[in-house]
């Protein structure tokens, strides 16, 4: 009896998830789908840097004599279960749309001469020249591009309780809005993976914030760092792997699309790869510069600026760095 209805609920998931009409039958079009248009991209886009700084400039001229932070409420801890429970659908559903993807159109890869045959792996990373932006996993591309959106909600919040503004946070959700949308745009290669291993790591990310919102126990290390550095090293691996497909097997869809992705991955890594620097650089001086008033500059008992981050979790960061000195 128990099984039966495991097997119903997976069979009822995968359904939803995978095999639902409006799944099946999705189509990206500047007409039908929203936000599809390439003036709403860069509209939203200017939208979010201008109300985050409009945000900050006015908080900063009203509360400049108010250090404390501004509590915010539930509302962070309610983001953090949301984001983090729409990142785990989106995985789960680009899990199954994939398979299912990958079971229709095998017999497709048969017919090609046996130098181009095409694995699941070299599919997932190399599209086929022609594909064109429809079906299940383009679906949950789309809905990937969405929620994108959402994530910018983080940077507000981070004005409001502490009144920074980061610009590689700024440039960071940017980026990553942007070539969502080149994803679906020109049916680019390499999008399957990067979206698992996203929303794999925003799911856990998310759901860990969620969890010390809450006032639970955190990790012994920098849970958000951790995660960023295995998306990062996932997403470098990838990318190789695209480029010696697309150079062995004929060609990969939405080639010039990838070289522009590659670009903006790599700016983001430089970032990160400077933040990251800065952060284990200004913890050593911390810990080597010690006066009478404790760890800090000398004849002074608090720490230094904490470098800005531009991580999603940048407040964690600050968190776990005054922890552990």
């Amino acid at each position: 009896m128990g099984q039966t209805m495991m097997m119903m609920m997976i069979q009822t998931l995968t359904f939803w998830l995978s095999e639902h009409p409006s799944i099946v039958g999705f189509r990206w079009s500047h007409t039908q789908s929203w936000g599809s248009t390439w003036s709403f991209l860069f509209s939203s886009i200017a939208l979010y840097l201008t109300l985050s700084l409009l945000l900050h400039l006015t908080l900063s001229l009203l509360l400049h004599n108010h250090s404390r932070p501004i509590p915010l409420g539930p509302i962070p801890a309610i983001h953090s279960l949301t984001m983090a429970l729409i990142s785990a659908t989106i995985f789960a559903g680009t899990l199954l749309s994939a398979a299912a993807e990958i079971r229709d159109t095998r017999w497709l890869w048969l017919r090609g001469r046996s130098s181009r045959l095409r694995t699941p792996l070299q599919w997932l990373l190399c599209f086929p020249l022609g594909t064109r932006p429809s079906g299940r996993v383009f679906f949950w591309s789309y809905l990937y591009y969405l929620s994108r959106f959402l994530h910018m909600l983080r940077t507000l919040f981070a004005v409001v309780r502490r009144r920074r503004l980061s610009f590689c946070q700024l440039l960071n959700h940017s980026i990553l809005t942007f070539v969502s949308f080149l994803w679906l745009e020109f049916s680019q290669s390499f999008q399957v993976l990067a979206i698992l291993s996203a929303t794999l790591a925003y799911a856990a990310v998310y759901g860990y914030r969620f969890w010390t919102a809450l006032g639970l126990r955190g990790a012994c290390f920098p849970f958000v760092i951790t995660c960023q550095v295995a998306l990062l090293g996932c997403n470098v691996a990838c990318h190789v792997g695209v480029l010696t497909l697309h150079l062995m097997k004929g060609g990969c869809n939405g080639i010039g699309a990838w070289v522009l992705n590659s670009v903006l991955n790599a700016v983001i890594l430089l970032l990160f790869l400077n933040f990251y620097v800065k952060m284990h650089l200004g913890k050593k001086k911390k810990k080597n510069v010690v006066g009478p008033g404790g760890p800090g500059p000398v004849g002074s008992g608090r720490f230094e600026p904490v470098v800005m981050s531009c991580l999603e979790g940048d407040h964690e960061v600050h968190e776990v760095r005054d922890k552990e000195l």
